[in-house]
């Protein structure tokens, strides 16, 4: 082994005619110092130039130090085994899947549940140990262990319909977020969707949606068109599904719910019926926020304007309904502090719709039963399984139309069967 002596004459030797050299020669000279003196190969050109530059004076003036080294073995990282492997990994990629997708926070409180879920119905097995690796794991960790698998959706906005109906505002009073601050299980938020994929002519299918601010339970329905007629039909057909009393529900300005034949359908069932202020869509942020979670994940920004498609929709609604009350877990925000320019959030723990009206002291026994008998019997991966069968017919369906369209403006030529 060279000693420092001897490396410090063949490092200034040799740095000679490493400056002078062109790149290639510079590529042959590098090889041979490392092979001589043993360095890493950036540290070995790293010296070659601060040494002709200390002792010539174009770098520096000798204020770089260089620093030699003699026998010093590289320093390795010690190899330290996984905590989590790739079993449970793959396992917790699973359960993220057949939940939608959600983030750390929502996932975590609510994997012991959804793990024996699961287990119950045969769609995953794991050992004690995975189980209790996936039974103690954190939120930070779950987004960093499924940080590489995720996928970035970029999906454009969509159009809003509402049209003023300014009819009987004057008799339906204003109600903002802040006033549901001691809100009970039964006062809804109502909003409308609309699937026209873009192209306002003509009729297509809405969705309404209803969420309940006290337990966040969420109640989707697609109608043909905004008439009184399939808006009212809806709510009673939402006021049928809801594990509780339907007793308020709050809309925004839009024509399909301020009108006299809404307004009296409420009066007549003893429904407390108020309105969000113009142009302000925070007064209406519980079903907003629904609207993008539950509405537009589930079918798109596409257009829906066939009886058909009319059907498949209630039809996956049915199956989403079940999904999301029963296994999607939700936060909600308990406080808000402003200081200054910053806002700070506090949120609870995540749990599901279903949890949050067990939780209820105000609901019947006997209804709280029913429910739990209902997802005894619920199985969330048949009921995702039964949900992407829906979507991938409603994309095949709007595809068949798009070409059939193409065919009839000329954009796209028909195709020619030929018989011999």
């Amino acid at each position: 082994m060279l000693n420092m002596r001897h490396k410090k004459e063949i490092t200034a030797e040799v740095s000679k005619r490493y400056k002078k050299a062109k790149k290639k020669q510079k590529k042959i000279i590098l090889d041979e110092f490392v092979a001589l003196t043993g360095y890493n190969r950036n540290y070995a050109s790293r010296i070659l130039r601060l040494y002709y530059g200390r002792h010539i004076g174009s770098i520096g003036k000798g204020k770089t130090k260089i620093r030699y080294v003699v026998g010093k073995d590289k320093k390795h990282k010690k190899d330290r085994k996984r905590y989590y492997d790739d079993c449970t990994k793959d396992i917790l990629k699973k359960i993220w899947i057949i939940l939608d997708m959600p983030c750390g926070k929502r996932l975590a409180p609510f994997l012991p549940e959804i793990i024996l879920k699961l287990e119950v119905f045969g769609e995953i097995e794991m050992d004690s140990l995975t189980r209790q690796k996936l039974h103690k794991i954190s939120a930070s960790t779950i987004d960093r262990l499924l940080k590489p698998v995720k996928e970035k959706l970029r999906i454009g906005k969509g159009r809003s319909f509402t049209k003023p109906g300014t009819l009987l505002k004057h008799q339906i009073p204003i109600k903002t977020f802040s006033d549901w601050n001691d809100a009970i299980p039964g006062y809804l938020e109502a909003d409308l969707v609309g699937h026209d994929g873009g192209n306002g002519c003509g009729e297509f299918s809405f969705s309404i949606n209803f969420t309940d601010v006290a337990t966040c339970w969420d109640e989707p329905v697609a109608i043909k068109n905004k008439a009184q007629k399939w808006v009212v039909e809806a709510t009673d057909t939402v006021r049928g599904r809801l594990p509780f009393e339907m007793l308020g529900i709050d809309s925004d300005n839009g024509s399909e719910f301020i009108n006299n034949h809404f307004f009296v359908y409420c009066k007549d069932h003893k429904i407390t019926f108020t309105r969000s202020r113009s142009y302000k869509k925070n007064d209406s942020c519980y079903v907003e926020q629904k609207n993008y979670c539950v509405v537009r994940r589930a079918v798109g920004y596409l257009r829906y304007d066939t009886d058909e498609e009319l059907g498949i929709l209630n039809e996956l609604y049915g199956y989403l309904r079940l999904y999301i009350n029963f296994f999607i877990p939700v936060r909600k925000c308990t406080s808000k502090t402003r200081t200054g320019s910053k806002t700070k959030k506090n949120y609870d723990a995540a749990k599901t719709p279903y949890r949050r009206v067990l939780e209820c002291t105000g609901i019947d026994d006997k209804i709280k039963a029913r429910l739990r008998r209902q997802y005894d019997g619920l199985n969330p991966a048949e009921l995702k399984r039964k949900i992407t069968t829906l979507q991938d017919r409603l994309l095949k369906l709007s595809a068949l139309k798009q070409q059939v369209l193409r065919e009839s403006t000329g954009e796209l030529k028909p195709s020619i069967e030929y018989t011999y």
